[in-house]
């Protein structure tokens, strides 16, 4: 019985080569035909240049073990959540790395409804099962059948929006070389052809496995630059990036700057409360004090969920929230089958700035003003756990709240912090808030660096 390390807090992602290879793949789809007898499971895979090979081991574990396939072909996560619902199938995949280096992959995976997969129960069994091995093949014949979906995915998408509010907006969209081009394509169509009066500069539109740029990840320093310079050279109204699964959309404002995620989570979650009024809204426990008093001030219920989409799936479920944010930029919504989506974002956004009157950057800057952030800072940490004992034990006595609901929280009044380790890399992640002084933020920044870094 081998181990496999590529099962992790949420999802499925490991090195290429020993962590994750085509016999891992054709084992965990063999382990899923014989732990959740799906009839029948949609896959779909990022344009990574493993991607395709590591479906086609997973097409083969599941024809093998009796179980038909709906091959979605390249196409971005959310897809893959969509077509799951919306052709009523057992199980869905979309092999992915999203933004990790070019030697990693992945696999996302949902259940009947979109619904994820319990991380301590079902992909535990999952994964002992994989181990295990010893699977018998079926003696039954079934199909694999490629399909599309993409309009009905995309009329889907633009249905979260008033075309006749949206006034005429030029925005930049940078796909990455990622799988989001294509895709977008669908949407950008069917926006003009109703009428949408808007205008796309795209970058980087193309897929390509060889990620000339560099891997799609807006949310690394070094790659902003390139949105930032373009939005500003085009006179664009704002940015959109996209990753590598385009799961997540990251913003720039009409002036090039970037614009944290967490801002954006209070932005939609009042959006979301003007069209339901008195409704729940989803945050993390990364970053809590803007999203709590916007929703507060609309009217609405804010809920604190462990970070991780299989965590805030779960809630949205159990709560009925209309929306979910997380400040790593996953959005999640109640009409989209309780998913993340990287496409509905940008354009509420664009509805929002057509009916305030406001640019993004205003949009934000009083909440920036407000309460002012650290930027989520990462460290490579050998004993994490350790690590946040040390950490708790230096600066809890000073604080005025203590919470363990995910990683370390402290609340201090004036300032708080929260440092967790990372579910999907082997970081220790930190952020700090604090009430309108940002000196304060960056003193606190120095002392905790200095703590974590005699890890390092």
């Amino acid at each position: 019985m081998r181990t496999l390390t590529c099962f992790k807090s949420y999802d499925i992602r490991g090195k290429l080569g020993d962590e994750l290879n085509e016999d891992i793949a054709y084992a965990i789809a063999a382990a899923i035909a014989d732990i959740r007898k799906p009839k029948i499971v949609v896959l779909g895979a990022d344009s990574r240049p493993s991607s395709e090979a590591l479906k086609a081991a997973l097409v083969a574990g599941f024809v093998d073990h009796g179980v038909n396939v709906l091959d979605l072909g390249m196409c971005g996560t959310e897809e893959v959540y969509f077509a799951t619902t919306h052709l009523a199938a057992d199980l869905g995949i979309e092999v992915t790395a999203s933004h990790n280096p070019i030697d990693y992959n992945g696999m996302k995976i949902v259940g009947p409804g979109s619904r994820p997969l319990d991380p301590l129960t079902e992909m535990e069994a999952l994964r002992q099962r994989a181990e295990t091995g010893g699977f018998e093949k079926a003696a039954v014949a079934v199909t694999v059948t490629r399909v599309n979906p993409r309009e009905a995915y995309a009329a889907k998408v633009i249905s979260f929006v008033d075309i006749s509010k949206l006034k005429p907006l030029k925005i930049l969209v940078n796909a990455g070389n990622g799988t989001a081009g294509p895709t977008f394509d669908v949407i950008k169509a069917q926006l003009l052809a109703a009428g949408a009066p808007l205008e796309f500069v795209e970058m980087d539109h193309t897929p390509d496995p060889s990620f000339p740029k560099g891997i799609p990840n807006p949310l690394l320093p070094e790659n902003q630059p390139r949105t930032a310079e373009a939005v500003r050279a085009h006179g664009a109204d704002f940015g959109v990036a996209w990753d590598g699964d385009f799961d997540r959309c990251f913003f720039f404002d009409e002036n090039g700057q970037f614009i944290d995620g967490y801002y954006i989570v209070g932005l939609l979650a009042q959006q979301a409360l003007s069209a339901h009024p008195g409704a729940s809204i989803i945050h993390d426990p990364r970053l809590i004090w803007d999203t709590i008093e916007l929703v507060e001030q609309a009217g609405g219920t804010a809920l604190q969920s462990r970070v991780g989409h299989s965590h805030i799936k779960a809630l949205m479920r159990e709560s009925g929230a209309i929306y979910g944010g997380e400040m790593s930029a996953h959005h999640y919504f109640t009409d989209f089958m309780r998913c993340d989506s990287g496409m509905i974002p940008w354009l509420l956004i664009a509805e929002l700035v057509s009916t305030s009157g406001n640019g993004l950057a205003a949009l934000v800057a009083a909440r920036q003003a407000r309460f002012p952030t650290s930027g989520e800072q990462n460290f490579t940490i050998a004993d994490p756990a350790e690590a946040l004992k040390r950490i708790e034990a230096a600066l809890a006595p000073e604080a005025k709240e203590v919470s363990h609901a995910d990683g370390l929280s402290l609340d201090f009044g004036d300032w708080r912090m929260n440092v967790r380790p990372s579910g999907t890399e082997p970081l220790v992640r930190l952020n700090i808030e604090s009430r309108g002084d940002p000196a304060l933020v960056a003193r606190q920044l120095l002392r905790i660096q200095a703590l974590l870094e005699t890890f390092s």
